[in-house]
């Protein structure tokens, strides 16, 4: 089992504010019992912010899946830390579709960090280069999952967000 992924576990409440990898900060708007196949289980319902999606997560697989809490402000300095960097790694040299499996696998991790790095490294890629569409959809999706989850974290709009990580990352 991941040890970061055990960290950031805990029970959620109704309000509570959690992070679905992949899709972004959600609400958990109820607790219900359900019966599946014979068995008794809790599923967390949770509203997906961005896109008003809904989603049921067993309380089980809470750990399988990687629901997690919001990150704090200590670890947003760590993702802004992470955006102002400027070197660009060597699997930039590699096809499009080969970064584009890569990125999308970080993004997949639900790891903040691992999506500032992917938002870091496409933003710098743009600058020389054009991305193919598929690293562009990437780019956005990275950036809306950051701007969203440090937003919550940070207790500020949205706008105030993305103008701090376009100024990083022009830097």
């Amino acid at each position: 089992m991941n040890p970061s992924v055990c960290a950031n576990y805990r029970d959620f409440r109704v309000g509570d504010k959690a992070v679905y990898p992949g899709h972004g900060v959600g609400i958990i708007e109820a607790i219900e019992k359900k019966v599946i196949s014979g068995d008794e289980q809790l599923f967390y319902v949770m509203r997906i912010l961005n896109n008003g999606m809904t989603i049921m997560i067993p309380k089980s697989n809470v750990n399988s899946v990687g629901l997690r809490q919001v990150i704090s402000a200590k670890e947003v300095n760590k993702v802004y830390t992470i955006l102002k960097q400027k070197e660009m790694p060597s699997e930039n040299h590699q096809t499009w579709n080969r970064r584009y499996r890569q990125y999308t696998e970080k993004i997949k991790t639900g790891s903040v960090f691992e999506i500032a790095e992917v938002l870091r490294i496409l933003f710098r890629l743009k600058r020389v280069k054009e991305l193919s569409f598929g690293e562009k959809k990437i780019l956005d999706t990275a950036q809306n999952l950051l701007i969203k989850e440090i937003s919550v974290a940070k207790q500020q709009k949205e706008e105030t967000t993305r103008k701090e990580m376009q100024s990083l990352l022009m830097g």
